[in-house]
């Protein structure tokens, strides 16, 4: 029974700025993806869910911590344990027209993993191996084999990907945003196609910012922002019964069928000029007082809904009015410390305010 598990990884790049702060896009991010199970990795644009598929992968290093792969620190592994660890985890990302050269047939991408994994194969062998992987995605090989990537439709060009992966003895599959770039009609066939390969014991890290598609599909679900877990647990009981402000936030901006969008904001969030939040009773009960300098710069930004004024001041609020931050040892532990999880109930875990 094969097990990833991310324990405490953390990730911080370098800003680009002149100062050369630091930007901390995980901090401290902890869960196991066990076989035949789904996990949804949801959150806002620059939550950070992109850059632990990346760790996981090992296309990007970890700042801190580990991932381990059946016990073995993925971080350990020679170039040829990283050719076997890529045999069991495979990614499929947003973009699949990215995946493929323009000037080369599509099926190329398995010439490709012939020359690594299967050398030894006959060509018949070989035939037989790709038409079992195209039918698993439900292609038609006549309909995709020989043609070039402009000639499919971009539903296609994602299962060819998602059956490359299966060519190969993979265990569990990195999903990030593979069907965000689909119509509705193919997002469909490719969710019920995860359906059916965590069936067969594939384990799945799916990521989104679609909380409808991650209901979807998930065994589990993991809130992800500002680089860290904020509540996890099963599905129905995170989609059930929400405990975290931002997990109740991002569930009441999911659409209604049927029900037209209001623009109802319920106030100004005060903002000083250094980007953090003012307190409403120090701009209520003290006009004159040593503050009144500070509550000159303070801007309403009332043509902004509550909801995005409260995520920036929070998002302020936490990183000081910037999200880099400076290189020290002592700033950059406290930007990485992530708000503490406790156990709502069984296998539903929530974080403390930050």
């Amino acid at each position: 029974m094969s097990t990833l598990k991310v324990d405490q990884v953390s990730k911080l790049f370098r800003a680009t700025s002149r100062d050369g702060g630091l930007t901390p896009a995980l901090r401290k991010v902890s869960f196991e993806l066990k076989p035949g199970e789904v996990i949804s990795l949801i959150g806002e644009s620059g939550s950070g869910k992109t850059t632990i598929g990346r760790v996981i992968l090992r296309l990007v290093q970890p700042t801190s911590g580990t991932v381990t792969f059946d016990g073995t620190d993925i971080g350990k592994y020679s170039q040829r344990g990283l050719r076997d660890y890529y045999r069991h985890v495979q990614g499929v990302f947003q973009d699949p027209f990215s995946s493929y050269n323009p000037i080369y047939r599509a099926d190329r991408v398995y010439q490709l993993v012939r020359e690594v994994y299967f050398r030894g194969v006959s060509d018949k062998e070989w035939n037989q191996k790709i038409e079992a992987a195209l039918d698993a995605v439900s292609l038609n090989p006549g309909d995709v084999l020989g043609k070039y990537p402009h000639q499919l439709s971009g539903g296609q060009q994602q299962r060819l990907l998602i059956a490359r992966a299966l060519l190969l003895d993979v265990k569990m599959l990195v999903a990030d945003e593979i069907i965000s770039m689909l119509d509705a009609s193919t997002r469909v066939d490719v969710l019920n196609l995860l359906v059916k390969l965590k069936r067969s014991g594939l384990a799945i890290l799916f990521i989104t910012h679609d909380l409808s598609l991650g209901n979807y599909v998930s065994d589990r679900t993991i809130i992800l922002r500002h680089g860290a877990i904020v509540e996890m647990g099963a599905t129905a009981k995170v989609f059930g019964s929400p405990q975290h402000d931002y997990t109740k936030m991002l569930l009441s901006a999911v659409p209604e069928l049927h029900k037209k969008w209001q623009h109802s904001p319920l106030g100004p969030v005060a903002v000083a000029s250094n980007g953090s939040a003012v307190a409403t009773d120090t701009i209520e009960n003290v006009p004159n007082g040593p503050v009144a300098p500070a509550l000159a710069h303070v801007s309403l930004l009332d043509e902004v809904s509550h909801t995005e004024q409260v995520v920036k001041r929070d998002f302020r609020a936490v990183f000081g009015g910037g999200r880099a931050v400076a290189s020290g040892k002592s700033a950059v532990a406290v930007a990485l410390e992530p708000p503490a999880l406790n156990e709502y109930e069984p296998d539903h875990w929530v974080a403390e305010p930050e």
